[in-house]
């Protein structure tokens, strides 16, 4: 009875020690990445290739997912106020909703599925295949050269591809009330341009910087710490999708906290 409660509590031990480690190995790898952000020597050809990578080819994808949650949310709200004869409030939620909420939730998720999964598939290749090894040989800083360019285009395009996102959501949601609520389309923009602020849209994009920031740091570390052979890059893959996903959303709980 004694061994195996010592077991239970042994096991338990084990997993909160593996977990500070992890955390412990996650913020050491960040910081070092950061730190290699603004250190010389800079690889202007791989931001730059990032940026077409990360921003432009996820143009689509963010773009479809706005139009249609825009159109969706301008019909739940229109379904939902006509119980309280409070139809006319469907421009400025749209609105309100998008920027603060659904385009850079919706666009991290999007971009995180389609960026962390490629980024840590491909470092996790370079892993595998002691690519990243030979980049150490040759004096070059893989940090420097694979992690570094990675980070800084997400967290510098995430904001405009989320800017982009809204704009097309709110117009997706003035297509469905004009074309399907019989919403004046002057009267539908005049309201979302009176109830939006500031403030609303600048903590989009705040948003959406942190979430282009962990969309990267995720794909870049679990794919320059995956394990061998196939089944560690699609674990390493898995694992960034998910854990990206997962800080996405709570990162976006305590944002909303500190903002509003």
């Amino acid at each position: 009875m004694i061994q195996a409660i010592d077991g239970f509590f042994a096991r338990i031990g084990r997993a909160t020690l593996g977990l500070f480690e992890s955390i412990g190995t996650l913020v050491l790898f960040a910081l070092t990445a950061v730190s290699h952000m603004f250190r010389p020597s800079f690889y202007f050809g791989a931001l730059g290739r990032q940026l077409l990578h990360i921003g432009f080819y996820s143009l689509p994808v963010v773009g479809l997912t706005a139009l249609f949650t825009g159109g969706a949310l301008a019909l739940q709200i229109y379904s939902g106020g006509s119980r309280f004869n409070a139809e006319a409030v469907v421009p400025s939620v749209v609105a309100i909703a998008m920027v603060r909420e659904l385009g850079p939730v919706l666009g991290g998720l999007m971009v995180a599925g389609r960026v962390s999964a490629s980024i840590a598939a491909e470092l996790g290749t370079m892993r595998v295949t002691e690519q990243i090894d030979a980049l150490t040989t040759l004096s070059t800083n893989p940090m420097k050269y694979l992690v570094a360019p990675r980070i800084m285009a997400a967290t510098l395009v995430m904001p405009v591809l989320v800017f982009i996102g809204d704009t097309i959501g709110i117009m997706g949601g003035f297509l469905v009330g004009t074309q399907r609520l019989a919403f004046n389309g002057s009267t539908y923009l005049q309201n979302t341009w009176d109830f939006l602020e500031i403030q609303d849209v600048t903590s989009g994009l705040a948003k959406a910087a942190v979430f282009g920031f962990i969309v990267a740091l995720m794909g870049c570390y679990h794919g320059y710490n995956s394990g061998r052979g196939a089944q560690g890059v699609g674990r390493a893959t898995t694992n960034a999708v998910v854990s990206a996903s997962v800080l996405i959303l709570a990162s976006n709980y305590l944002l909303t906290e500190l903002f509003f």
